[in-house]
């Protein structure tokens, strides 16, 4: 009796380690599985992020490279004045580029009523980039537009009414007038000029100054 009572737990506990191996062998699978899932996700991940970085210096550096040659359809004017006056002061172009300007400047942003002309001159020679637009282009040339400028600091964009071209790009001293708001050519300006080398005031604030009304949010 004592020896088939022995053997009944000899074979009852064969049987549980069996079942616990079997239980162990399906945890290490599903583990497995779990962590090579997870591992393929980061893995992609990394992936995907490697090549954003990658595309993304490469465009940096196309971008840099255009910037570094002339960009076709640019005038420059370089005697402009600089003095800081009070009132409203007559300029040669339209936007204006440079000339005596408002004391204050105009704090740099997306607009949607056009700005003053003095004080914005006076963002300029702080190396702002001036992009206007003649209102009549339609809401989607505003929205490249307003998406080319994205979150790009020391620039301005606003409407201009009157504006003899559908947009112009302005520095200091420095304009370029275009067809199209998809022109290649606007990037390759904000590159080059941001804060350039023509720039006469480096490192000069582009906020501090006045906010005309049309601010976007």
């Amino acid at each position: 009796m004592n020896k088939k009572r022995s053997q009944e737990n000899q074979d009852r506990q064969a049987r549980l380690a069996a079942i616990q191996a079997q239980q162990r062998a399906g945890e290490r699978k599903r583990n497995a599985l779990i962590f090579g899932g997870i591992g393929a996700v980061i893995l992609a991940i990394i992936i995907a992020v490697t090549i954003v970085i990658v595309n993304q210096v490469q465009d940096n550096r196309e971008r840099d490279a255009q910037a570094s040659q002339p960009i076709e359809g640019v005038q420059e004017y370089p005697d402009v004045t600089f003095e800081h006056v009070d009132g409203p002061v007559e300029y040669e172009q339209a936007p204006p580029v440079g000339g005596d300007h408002d004391p204050i400047w105009t704090n740099c942003g997306v607009y949607t009523e056009p700005l003053p002309n003095e004080n914005s001159v006076h963002s300029l020679e702080h190396g702002a980039v001036w992009i206007a637009y003649n209102p009549d282009i339609g809401q989607a040339a505003i929205d490249t537009l307003t998406e080319l400028v994205g979150t790009r600091s020391y620039v301005l964009l606003s409407p201009y009414p009157g504006l003899e071209s559908p947009v112009a790009a302005s520095a200091w001293g420095i304009q370029l007038e275009v067809d199209s708001a998809d022109d290649p050519r606007l990037a390759t300006f904000l590159t080059k000029y941001i804060q350039g080398e023509q720039t006469r005031e480096p490192g000069a604030a582009c906020s501090g100054g006045i906010t005309p009304p049309g601010l976007a949010s």
